[in-house]
């Protein structure tokens, strides 16, 4: 496989854009909900309390995570290639699958009731937040591709043409 198809620029590429949309979309639409008086208390924009085992500050934290996600919706998007497009598809996926992750397991790991108590403002916050940072994520992943690989023949889905082969590979 030449390098010219190898997957792993990629998926590096996923990753810093899902790092970035973290900080870029997810805290500042969380600093915008709050500033309206919707998100909840608890969840601050861009806090620095440390997260546990580790200790690392939780935005780094969850920069870190967007960007493992950042991988995954890349990934699925790949695959998709009818219906939504993919900016539905960005929307869905990160609205849906980082918020059944956290109030499913990563809550629960942290000794919180799952959902948060499913809390109505707490669940559209989490919808919300998720959903931007998809849209954000491909967004910033379509644009630090064009930079850093070139322009590409791209296909109807955003993605360059071939692309759902070579991540395969």
């Amino acid at each position: 496989m030449s390098s010219q198809n190898h997957p792993l620029p990629r998926l590096i590429l996923a990753f810093v854009a899902g790092f970035l949309s973290v900080l870029l979309f997810h805290q500042l639409a969380l600093l915008l909900l709050h500033s309206i008086g919707f998100a909840p208390a608890k969840l601050t924009a861009y806090a620095m309390k440390a997260t546990q085992p580790f200790g690392i500050p939780r935005v780094w934290s969850l920069a870190f995570w967007g960007g493992v996600w950042g991988i995954v919706l890349v990934l699925f998007v790949s695959f998709f290639r009818q219906g939504l497009g993919i900016w539905g598809t960005a929307l869905l996926f990160g609205a849906i699958a980082p918020s059944l992750v956290s109030w499913f397991i990563a809550m629960p790991l942290r000794g919180e009731p799952v959902g948060g108590g499913w809390q109505p403002n707490g669940i559209a916050t989490a919808l919300i937040l998720n959903g931007i940072w998809g849209l954000g994520t491909i967004l910033l992943y379509r644009l630090i591709s064009l930079s850093v690989l070139g322009r590409k023949r791209r296909s109807t889905n955003g993605l360059e043409s071939g692309e759902k082969e070579r991540i395969r590979h």
